[in-house]
């Protein structure tokens, strides 16, 4: 474990733009449905490199399948059969959706480009 000062930056810089995004942000539903989901794969995958070293290609695919299971757990009505609230109600999340996924490979593809070519530079 060692901490990426750069990868720490920018997650944390990307939990306060999906802060935003989730609260202040509801009548652009663009960002909302859509731009959300693809920094959020960013944030999860930047916050992983923060602290420990990851082959890029390793860690796009595990944090895609992660955010799939949870896509897949809202299909599945998980939030409801656990009778979550709060945070972890808004983690877990209540609505499946194709596009959702979509989203996350864009998301995923493009931070695996970006860290490749940055660390290949």
């Amino acid at each position: 474990m060692r901490l990426n000062l750069p990868m720490l930056i920018a997650a944390i810089i990307l939990f306060v733009v999906e802060v935003i995004i989730a609260t202040k942000l509801n009548h652009y539903h663009f960002i909302r449905a859509y731009f959300g989901d693809f920094l959020v794969v960013i944030l999860v995958y930047c916050a992983v490199k923060a602290f420990w070293k990851v082959e890029a290609t390793r860690l796009a695919i595990g944090v895609f399948v992660f955010a799939v299971a949870v896509e897949l757990a809202q299909l599945f009505r998980v939030a409801d059969t656990l009778q979550l609230t709060g945070w972890a109600r808004v983690v877990v999340g209540t609505s499946f959706s194709f596009h959702d996924i979509l989203m996350y490979a864009a998301g995923c593809l493009v931070i695996w480009w970006l860290d490749t070519r940055l660390r290949n530079s």
